[in-house]
C-alpha cells in the first residue's frame, strides 16, 4: 500500500509538472503580450491539447504584431504624405499673408491641387477606419472590366500628359460581354490610388498600362 502510494505520488508529481509547465509559459507570454511585447511565442512541447493551444497562441501572437507593425508603418506612410500638401499650403498662405507673393489664378490653382490631396488623404483614411469596424458597404453591380480601367484612364489622362506619360488600356475585345459583380466607385477609388503612385514613380517617357486578362472563372486588372 505504501509502494502504491509513493508511485501514485509519484506519477501524479510528473502529470503536475508536465502540465503545470506549458500552462506557465502560456500564462507568462500572454502577460507579455499584455504589456506590449508583440509576437512573444512558447515552445509547443507536444501535440496534444496543450500543445495546440501553444500554437494557437504563437499564430495569434504573430498575427497580432505584424498587424500593429504594418498599422504603424501605414500612420508613418500616411504622415509623411499628409505634410507634402500641407507644407506648401502653409508655405503659400504665409506668402500671401506677409505680402511677399501675389494671389494668381496659379497660385490659387496650386493650393487647391494641394487640398484636393488633403481631402483624398482624409478620404482614404475614412475608408479604412469603415473597413476596419465592419461598416464598409459595398453597392454592387454589373460593371465591365474595360470600362472600369477605360474610365480610370480618362480621369488621369490630363496628368500622364503634363508628365511626359503615356498612360493605355490593354484589354481584349473579348472582355466587352463579360460583366463583374463589383461596386464601380471602390474599383474606381482602388484603380486611381495604383494609377497615382504610378504616375508618381514613372519618370518621363515612361509607359502604364492598365490591363485586364481572363484568370480562370474571373477577371485580372
Amino acid at each position: 500500500a505504501l509502494g502504491a502510494v509513493a508511485l501514485a505520488l509519484a506519477v501524479g508529481a510528473l502529470l503536475a509538472g508536465s502540465l503545470s509547465r506549458p500552462i506557465r509559459e502560456l500564462t507568462a507570454a500572454t502577460s507579455a503580450v499584455a504589456h506590449g511585447k508583440l509576437g512573444a511565442q512558447v515552445p509547443v512541447r507536444s501535440n496534444d491539447e496543450l500543445g495546440r493551444l501553444a500554437a494557437s497562441f504563437n499564430t495569434m501572437s504573430s498575427d497580432l504584431a505584424r498587424s500593429t507593425n504594418g498599422r504603424r508603418q501605414m500612420t508613418a506612410d500616411v504622415a509623411h504624405d499628409l505634410r507634402t500638401p500641407l507644407s506648401l499650403l502653409l508655405g503659400y498662405t504665409e506668402a500671401l499673408h506677409d505680402g511677399k507673393l501675389a494671389g494668381t489664378t496659379a497660385t490659387y490653382g496650386v493650393m487647391h491641387d494641394a487640398a484636393q490631396q488633403l481631402q483624398r488623404l482624409v478620404d482614404d483614411l475614412n475608408t479604412l477606419a469603415l473597413a476596419d469596424a465592419g461598416e464598409l458597404k459595398l453597392v454592387r453591380q454589373p460593371a465591365q472590366p474595360r470600362a472600369l480601367l477605360e474610365r480610370t484612364a480618362q480621369a488621369f489622362a490630363a496628368k500622364a500628359a503634363a508628365q511626359d506619360v503615356s498612360l493605355s488600356v490593354d484589354a481584349p475585345e473579348s472582355l466587352t460581354t463579360t460583366m463583374l459583380d463589383v461596386d464601380p466607385d471602390r474599383m474606381a477609388q482602388a484603380l486611381a490610388n495604383l494609377v497615382s503612385n504610378a504616375l508618381r514613380y514613372t519618370p518621363a517617357g515612361g509607359t502604364i498600362t492598365l490591363s485586364a486578362v481572363e484568370a480562370g472563372q474571373g477577371v485580372a486588372l
